[in-house]
């Protein structure tokens, strides 16, 4: 890895924990270079602008769960499901984090056009995932539930976050394992 792009991974991994403790409008570049003790104007090579560094973090997030998916694909649905709120289960566990997005979609009437496109990217991704292995779910038999397989993936994606939310606010990572495992219990059939 070349020294350009361990800063620039460096950066985004800071920007990234900062915004995930903080929210996007509460970081300056001032802030993350504190964090690593570098200047901003190092900051400003890699990301002429905040945008540019919003947007590239929330791309860099998203790819990283693709291939996270990717990865599940030969699994059966209700594994599928299981690991994918593992891979959520991490972020909770590392240092009473949320998911990044999670963060950013509160702030989403205020954040620059590049970021919140890329934001809802993430949300796509995750929305037709989960509809995708949930329909699958329910042909094969693992999964039983009423409507649409992607109203499913809604109520699904909504509480994972939201118990990412509590599990944060009432700083006990127990409450994200309570509400996720009745979730996915509740999706299973009988």
């Amino acid at each position: 890895m070349s020294e350009q792009t361990d800063t620039r991974t460096r950066l985004l991994d800071a920007a990234e924990q900062l915004i995930q403790e903080r929210g996007y409008h509460a970081v300056s570049y001032k802030d993350i270079g504190e964090r690593l003790g570098i200047r901003n104007a190092s900051i400003h090579y890699h990301f002429p602008g905040k945008t540019d560094l919003g947007a590239a973090l929330v791309r860099r997030y998203r790819e990283r769960l693709e291939q996270t998916l990717e990865s599940l694909g030969a699994l059966s649905p209700a594994r599928r499901l299981e690991q994918y709120v593992a891979a959520y289960r991490r972020v909770v566990h590392e240092d009473g984090r949320i998911c990044l997005c999670t963060v950013l979609a509160a702030e989403d009437s205020t954040l620059p056009g590049p970021v919140r496109q890329e934001v809802r990217a993430f949300f796509d991704l995750n929305e037709d995932w989960l509809t995708h292995v949930i329909n699958e779910g329910r042909a094969q038999g693992a999964f039983q539930f009423s409507g649409p397989p992607a109203e499913a993936a809604w109520v699904f994606l909504a509480t994972l976050e939201g118990a990412m939310l509590l599990a944060r606010s009432s700083r006990d990572p127990g409450r994200f394992e309570s509400i996720t495992c009745r979730s996915v219990d509740a999706l299973r059939s009988a």
